[in-house]
């Protein structure tokens, strides 16, 4: 089960899995354009909704006789300082970034318990593991993400049940184009715009090419992982970029811990 199927990764990973052999269900919240394939089930689901969630799970579960994996894809970004963010802008991304895979892995896990297996992958970045000015709401949302995931894989591993933290670096999806979002700007935030991303206007122009590794191979390299019952990492770092990105934030939270004289050297 994949949801956010519609586009972007979800999609690479949907189209994957059926090469693969697999039979999917992949929930969207819209319109669509998969291929009507005879192992695919397409469902529509707001995430947000947690009864919906649960009805579609259990629906799902009930059509195939057992889920061995969810992918909890879903999730989308803003642009905006903390300042900037309204209420909306940061009840929707919680809601659907961090409640969303939450709504899921709570209406699954029963099943997966049942079956005495499973796999939750989460859909993570290496943007959880430090920051970015103006990304601070998608930050949150994602270390929210690992940090109920990473209890929840203690929970759940005497039952069967393997949990997956996806972290890819760039991605050459419309992620930061057509479905990112943007946070009313103030202009006191114009220059911090500008030295990041080139321009100080929101939304910015459409067209640019993202960038980053292709949809297509991050979805290889997940379900290389997913099909490995040897690889225990709780952690998966994928695209080229990943590693040093994740290296970079954490040795500036270890030097910034360092600045208390308490604190273990080395």
């Amino acid at each position: 089960m994949i949801t956010g199927a519609s586009r972007g990764l979800g999609r690479a990973l949907t189209l994957a899995a059926l090469q693969a052999g697999h039979t999917v269900v992949a929930t969207v919240r819209g319109t669509h354009a998969l291929p009507a394939h005879e192992h695919l089930t397409v469902r529509t689901l707001d995430i947000r909704d947690r009864a919906a969630v649960r009805a579609t799970v259990d629906a799902a579960a009930a059509q195939l006789g057992r889920i061995d994996v969810v992918v909890n894809n879903a999730g989308y970004g803003v642009i905006g300082a903390i300042e900037e963010a309204s209420e909306d802008d940061a009840r929707r991304i919680v809601d659907t970034n961090l409640l969303g895979p939450l709504w899921v892995s709570q209406a699954v896990i029963p099943i997966m318990r049942a079956q005495s297996r499973g796999h939750i992958v989460q859909i993570s970045t290496v943007g959880a593991v430090g920051t970015m000015p103006l990304l601070g709401l998608y930050n949150a949302t994602k270390w929210g993400l690992e940090g109920f995931s990473e209890a929840m894989a203690a929970e759940v591993h005497r039952f069967g049940i393997r949990v997956s933290l996806i972290e890819p670096g760039a991605l050459d999806t419309d992620w930061s184009g057509a479905s990112m979002r943007f946070s009313s700007p103030l202009s006191a935030y114009d220059a911090l715009r500008t030295e990041l991303f080139g321009t100080a206007e929101v939304p910015w122009p459409e067209g640019e090419p993202a960038g980053g590794m292709a949809p297509q191979d991050a979805a290889t390299a997940i379900l290389a992982h997913i099909a490995d019952s040897a690889d225990h990492r709780l952690r998966v770092l994928i695209g080229d970029d990943a590693p040093a990105q994740v290296r970079a934030a954490g040795d500036a939270r270890l030097e910034d811990y360092g600045r208390d004289p308490r604190f273990p050297a080395g």
